[in-house]
């Protein structure tokens, strides 16, 4: 495995930039609408600052902590992402990556990669279920998740099926077929490494989706299980706490932007949270996850393990996520630009840079450990909060 280091997450992204495809990199971009959630997610992390010590700092700091009963070597763990086609290697270069620097993976239920080989590759696997079809499909994806060994369950509820932007979304076609691979070879030939990456393995980029449907049967098209998604009936409090039943096991409500929310998923036995507005790609306007954090920690955290996802670019941000309450954090677009400059060892080094990221913050603040941090840590100007669904808050 080739080592191509580079020495932030933005140059990873820009080396991201320059390897894929237009359209390719254009979906990992995304978010809804204007993008105001996509930046804010971003922008509100630098509001905040840190108070910082000069001496009797401490010459060992510990990053690690546990999610969901699994010890990771630093409160980073890998957010599910849809169909990778930004390397051939895809979720399961992912799952590699994440093992060797000693933390969890996420798998979506639309990667391109099964959960079996996943979960071979990274036995800590937590799989991602998004509410398709009624309870028999359901159970049968935690059945399938759970005899591949994934040791924890990601629902996923947030999302209203907006897919517009206004600055235009990328054409993604629903199989990849001769032709459309011939429509998009303009593209392809623009990018030669990421075409000959793929070229190399015989196999077009796949837009199947194989952990939709029981082990064993063909595994459909993207759009196919996403136009199955769209029209389900959507799912209830009951089916949560079903859910959480069902599984028997550590399970994460992922979506939580509201602390009238949280306290239902309390509510329905949900182990975690992820306060999370789907990167973006929700409801536009949605605020920052951070914003929301400090309150809902303050309601919950101290009944369920309270993560967060959205606009982690640093070790300093993890940090900051962390002092206001959070275990660990979720990232996305971070180790996807990471995959896709340099495939595996891509997302390692995304992963070590978060690390000695992390470790500086602490340094500067005088703190051994992650646990040590808390909101004393940081410059938190006026009105940086977003108490949504408080009882006690209008709005």
């Amino acid at each position: 495995m080739s080592r191509v280091w580079f020495e932030t997450v933005a140059e990873a992204q820009r080396r991201a930039r320059q390897r894929l495809p237009s359209s390719v990199y254009s979906a990992l971009l995304a978010g809804t609408e204007k993008g105001l959630t996509v930046s804010d997610n971003v922008a509100a992390f630098d509001e905040l600052g840190f108070a910082p010590r000069i001496a009797g700092l401490s010459g060992h700091r510990e990053q690690g902590t546990t999610v969901m009963g699994q010890p990771v070597s630093l409160p980073v763990i890998i957010s599910p992402t849809g169909v990778q086609a930004v390397h051939p290697e895809a979720e399961v270069a992912v799952a590699r990556a994440a093992a060797a620097r000693g933390t969890i993976m996420g798998l979506s239920s639309f990667a391109s990669k099964p959960v079996e080989d996943v979960v071979a590759a990274n036995p800590r696997t937590f799989f991602q279920i998004y509410w398709i079809g009624g309870r028999d499909q359901v159970a049968e994806r935690m059945t399938r998740a759970k005899a591949a060994g994934a040791v924890g369950l990601i629902a996923t509820l947030d999302w209203t099926f907006s897919h517009g932007r206004d600055w235009g979304s990328p054409h993604i076609p629903e199989q990849m077929t001769l032709r459309e691979a011939l429509r998009l070879a303009p593209q392809g030939l623009s990018r030669p490494r990421w075409l000959v990456s793929f070229a190399r393995t015989g196999r077009l980029p796949t837009l199947t989706v194989p952990n939709t449907v029981p082990l064993g049967q063909p595994a459909p098209a993207f759009f196919a299980a996403y136009g199955q998604w769209i029209q389900s009936a959507l799912p209830t409090w009951d089916d949560v706490a079903w859910m959480c039943e069902q599984w028997q096991g550590p399970l994460m409500l992922k979506g939580i932007m509201r602390i009238d929310d949280a306290k239902r998923a309390v509510d329905a036995g949900v182990t975690a949270i992820s306060i999370s507005n789907h990167g973006g790609n929700n409801l536009d306007g949605t605020p920052a996850t951070i914003r929301c954090l400090p309150g809902i920690a303050e309601a919950v955290g101290e009944q369920v393990e309270v993560l967060l996802d959205g606009g982690i670019r640093r070790g300093a941000d993890v940090v900051k996520a962390v002092a206001l309450g959070a275990r660990a954090v979720m990232i996305g677009r971070a180790y996807l630009w990471g995959l896709a400059a340099a495939g595996q060892s891509g997302v390692e080094n995304v992963l070590d840079l978060l690390r000695a990221g992390i470790d500086s913050a602490l340094l500067g603040l005088g703190c051994s450990a992650i646990a040590d941090l808390t909101p004393g840590h940081l410059v938190i100007p006026a009105g940086f909060t977003r108490r949504l669904g408080d009882a006690d808050v209008p709005g």
